[in-house]
């Protein structure tokens, strides 16, 4: 992307910024909500971000990923486990996050309400 020397940073990087959803782009071109990472005392990449709900539907897909099947085929204890580890990442903070996560879960609002419930409960 930029100047001799930042490859090595850049390809360290790449895995995260992809697994966040972000974009990655050189220094001169970020916008003031852009992160710029610096390698050896220059400018070597920015990182674009994603807004927050496009970040949970990011974090959807790799978790469906991971699990090897749509979050929807999980069976009860699975859909908890997911639940529970959104609402440690802050999913439930992004408008409309409850109804994403259900629709993705394949459950009412309701539903992941009991889950976040039970949770606090136990």
């Amino acid at each position: 992307m930029t100047g001799t020397g930042d490859e090595p940073f850049i390809a360290a990087v790449k895995p995260l910024v992809d697994a966040m959803g972000g974009e990655m782009m050189p220094p001169d071109e970020a916008g003031p909500d852009d992160v710029v990472l610096s390698w050896e005392g220059r400018d070597a990449v920015a990182v674009r971000l994603p807004q927050l709900a496009d970040s949970l539907d990011h974090i959807l897909a790799a978790m469906e990923r991971r699990k090897g099947m749509p979050l929807a085929d999980l069976d009860r204890k699975a859909k908890q486990e997911v639940v529970r580890i959104l609402e440690a990442r802050g999913a439930f903070s992004v408008r409309h996050g409850v109804e994403t996560v259900a629709s993705a879960l394949g459950v009412s609002r309701f539903t992941v309400y009991n889950y976040l419930n039970r949770e606090k409960g136990s």
